[in-house]
This record gives structure tokens, sequence and C-alpha cells, in this order.
């Protein structure tokens, strides 16, 4: 059932049985040997780099549909599939693989005075649902991950990626054949039509948890909607404060991959804050390196002054995700300043500060709420697979069960295994 013209009915039908077979997948992945599951990844990924030509063709298809609808050129780097990007998903399954496998690790254990041996162990999660957008290579990276941990998956791609996520699937279906696994064990919903999402959030039957991972009017619609319990993907707000203790060459080189290594991701910085009594030593440099690079740069007044050819921001720029070649610079008096600035406009995703000064940087490490707080280090490091978890279905904004990356532990919840010999209670 492809065609964007199904009924509702048909959606709703459609959504149902997905669910069963994906519960049924489940109970035979609970069974799955380490080396099945890896057996899959290792062969998936296999499978994607021989039927590359193939994923670019279809992805070629979805390019030019995006370019015809006029989709924004970030919108359109988050669309594009290279054979560099094939093989990085490729590499990405393996590093899944390469992992030590989560369920049944004991977390903890002990003795109780009465002879209990009691361990925390850890389980799968069950269905996982993940709502995202244009980005193709999610469906490899979550597909992955959730069969690492011995989840099913339920994968809702957006529109713009219809059929290089179609293509990108069957790669791991043909993996877990190899695996001797169920092919339901990850799905992709075969329809664009919206009401799939509306399906999806209702589905407490079948799904255990969602991840939506797209743009500000994704995450609030699934917020205000879902009745399966959510790790959030907010947008990325994300800060690089460059205090006055800062390297000028460490912060120029940070601050411009922060914001220009790609534009189009989740951890690319939006917000740059310098300390104004350093700015005339610390910001030429900055500022010369982002419009060197093509950045269009909009300021505060003191950041004006520095160059003229930063544009005055407005108060909305403070809180935009450009997701583009275009970023606000705002000078703040001191530390405290730049904490409550992010913490007023940031979205808890990641922030970082450049300094040379410890104090400096523990009180921002301390202070700064965010799920992930860089030091002298760029905001594009914001990802599972720089952080060694192989890849991630999102970065978790939230503040329940997962934070920040979410990887193969974080889709495992826990259980007590209680061991007696005849213990009876008082």
């Amino acid at each position: 059932m492809t065609a964007e013209s199904e009924t509702t009915e048909g959606v709703a039908a459609l959504m149902q049985d997905i669910g069963k077979r994906a519960k049924k997948a489940l109970a035979m992945l609970m069974k799955a040997t380490t080396d099945q599951k890896n057996t899959a990844l290792s062969e998936a990924a296999a499978s994607l780099r021989r039927r590359q030509n193939e994923i670019l063709s279809e992805n070629a298809k979805d390019m030019a549909a995006a370019e015809e609808k006029g989709l924004s050129k970030a919108m359109l780097d988050r669309l594009l599939l290279t054979e560099d990007r094939v093989e990085a998903m490729a590499k990405g399954l393996e590093d899944i693989a390469a992992l030590d496998d989560p369920v049944g690790t004991v977390m903890a254990e002990w003795d109780r005075p009465n002879g209990l041996h009691i361990e925390r162990r850890r389980v799968p999660l069950g269905v996982i649902g993940v709502i995202y957008e244009s980005r193709p290579n999610v469906t490899a990276d979550a597909g992955g991950l959730c069969l690492k941990a011995g989840n099913a998956a339920i994968l809702r791609g957006g529109s713009e990626s219809f059929h290089s996520s179609g293509s990108i699937l069957e790669s791991l279906r043909q993996g877990l054949r190899a695996g001797g696994l169920p092919e339901d064990a990850i799905q992709r919903v075969p329809t664009r039509d919206r009401a799939a999402v509306g399906e999806m959030l209702g589905m407490t039957d079948y799904i255990d948890v969602i991840v939506p991972r797209g743009g500000k009017s994704l995450i609030e619609r699934v917020s205000k909607d879902s009745k399966v319990p959510l790790f959030k993907h907010l947008e990325g707000l994300c800060h690089s404060y460059v205090n006055k203790a800062a390297d000028p060459e460490m912060a120029r080189d940070v601050v411009v991959n922060a914001k220009m290594r790609r534009t189009g991701i989740c951890g690319a910085t939006e917000n740059i804050l310098v300390d104004r009594e350093a700015a005339k030593d610390l910001l030429p440099g900055i500022l010369d390196g982002l419009i060197d690079s093509g950045c269009e740069v909009r300021g505060d007044e003191g950041a004006q002054a520095v160059d003229s050819r930063v544009i005055p921001a407005t108060a909305e720029d403070w809180d935009t995700e450009y997701l583009d070649s275009i970023v606000a610079v705002k000078l703040v008096e001191d530390i405290d300043d730049a904490i409550g600035f992010i913490a007023e406009h940031g979205s808890d995703h990641t922030d970082a500060i450049i300094s040379e000064d410890p104090a400096a940087v523990e009180r921002f490490v301390n202070e700064v709420d965010s799920a992930i707080v860089m030091v002298n280090a760029s905001t594009q490091f914001a990802d599972g697979g720089e952080f060694g978890m192989g890849a991630e279905i999102g970065i978790s904004t939230g503040k329940m069960h997962a934070r920040g990356p979410v990887g193969v532990e974080q889709l495992t919840s826990f259980k007590y295994v209680v061991r007696g010999d005849g213990q009876c209670r008082p």
C-alpha cells in the first residue's frame, strides 16, 4: 500500500497489521543470540555496499522531487546520499555489530540478609516507533540500533526520503534473513499518508516507546498527540560560548567548525556568545572564518561594532534553528550572562565553552543544564557515532530514561531477578 490516497480506515488497518507483526517479531527477537544479531547487521552493511548504485538511484528520485518542491539548501543536504554517506551507513552498522550486546547484562547485583540474591538485568524496551523527517540514513541507524538492543522497529520516514528509505530497508531485510531473524523485526510504514503518524501515536497495544526526530513542528505535534511514551529529540538551538580566557586560534577553528562543517544537522551551533571585554581580540578571527566560509552573520550592536559586515540581529534570531549558513552573534558581559542566555534561549541539546580558565569551565559544565556540554570542542561532535555508540537514533533532550545520544544501551530497560532457596516473607 503506497498511494497517498488511502482511506482513513485503510491506513488504520495497515498500521494495526504492522503493529501485530512487530509484536510477533519481538517475541522471536527476545530469543535471538548475539551472533544472529551481529550477522544480520554485518550482512546488512555488506548489502548496502553491494546495492550502492541502486540506493543512489532511488535517492536521486527523492532529490529531484525535493528540488521541484523548492526545499531549502540545508534540507537538500540532509536528504542527499553520496557514496561516502552510503559507506558511512554501512560502517555504522558494522560499528553497532562490534558493540557489546547489552541484553542480559547484569547492571548490579547484591545479597540481602535473608539470603536473597538480587540482580538488575538489561532487557529490550520492546517495539520502538521512530518518526523522522528527511535524513534517509536514520533508516539504517535506527533499524540497526533497535536490532542490536533486541527491539522490533517501526520506522516512519519523511515523505521526501520515501524512495531512499525503502531501498535502505531492503538491505536491512537482507541482513535479517541472513541472521535467521524475522523480516518484520524492522518495518517501514509504506505510505506517505500523514494519517499513519496519527495512528502510530495511539498504538499503545503495540508500540512501547516513540522516538520523534525532526523539526520543531513535528516534535510539538508528537508531544501533544502521543499516547505512547516518548524520547524527545527537540530542535538543536546550540550555543558556542567564547570565554575571555579562550585561545584565539582555537576559538576561531572550533566555532567555525561548529557552525559550518554541516549546517543542516542538529549539532550545528546557531548562537555564538563572546565575552565583551575580550571581543576585540577574539571576535575578528571568528568573523573572518565564518564569512570567508560563506556564512551570513547576524549580531547585536557590539558584534556590529567589531565588523561592519555583521547584519543587525532581531529578537527572533536568538531563538531560531537556522540549519543553514546563518549564525547569530551576541556579546555577553561575563559567564553569568552567557549561562543565563543559554538557559533562556537554548533547547537543552548541546552547548559549548571555549576557555583556558579551569574555573570558568567547571562553572559552565556544572550550571548549563543541557544533554551535552562541550569543553573546547565543536558542537558538531554531538553524535552517537562520535561518542563511540556506533550510531544513534537521536539526541534526547528530555530527562527521563535516556538523555543525550540514544544508542544501544539507551534502547534497553531492565528487570529484577530475585533468587532464593525457599525464603518466605514473615
